[in-house]
């Protein structure tokens, strides 16, 4: 393919077109979380995770494993991931895309344990709750080895996170 970028590149030229709109527009954030962050979350779960995407949008998981368990993921350049409350996601892999263009897996585990990050909250007008990074780090540790989706060898291209 000509013209290619990688993620670290295409995270920079972003960082500087909105660090450029907030200084001429101070009242506006221009933050790059909301859909592009979560397109950017699942092509780098689909290149560094045993992951398959659906095709388009599919309700309530973005893809699945290689022994068929769906996915749903999240990813935030932020300090919160979101979590639904409308449904629990057969699994939950939840990303923090770093500036540099690196990202942390903050939870890889089954949905469920990933949804006691919002027992006892009420629904939400937008059917999703904002959750710690540390809370569902904190969950994450809950998670055995077998019930991660596994990641795919490291190679070395920079756009991952680190082994």
């Amino acid at each position: 393919m000509k013209n290619q970028i990688s993620i670290s590149e295409a995270i920079h030229q972003l960082l500087d077109v909105t660090g450029r709109l907030q200084e001429q527009f101070p009242e506006k954030k221009f933050t790059l979380d909301g859909r592009l962050v979560g397109d950017l979350g699942e092509i780098l779960a689909k290149q560094h995770y045993e992951i398959s995407l659906y095709e388009g949008l599919a309700k309530h998981h973005d893809g699945f494993a290689a022994d068929g368990r769906k996915v749903q993921i999240k990813s935030t350049m932020k300090e919160h991931l979101t979590f639904p409350n409308d449904h629990v996601p057969d699994f939950y892999l939840g990303l923090k895309i770093n500036h540099d263009g690196s990202f942390e897996e903050i939870f890889n585990g089954p949905g469920d344990i990933a949804a006691k990050s919002i027992a006892n909250r009420g629904h939400s007008k937008t059917n999703l709750h904002a959750v710690s990074i540390g809370r569902l780090r904190k969950l994450n540790e809950e998670v055995d080895a077998a019930s991660r989706i596994p990641r795919k060898p490291y190679r070395g291209t920079g756009d991952e996170e680190q082994p």
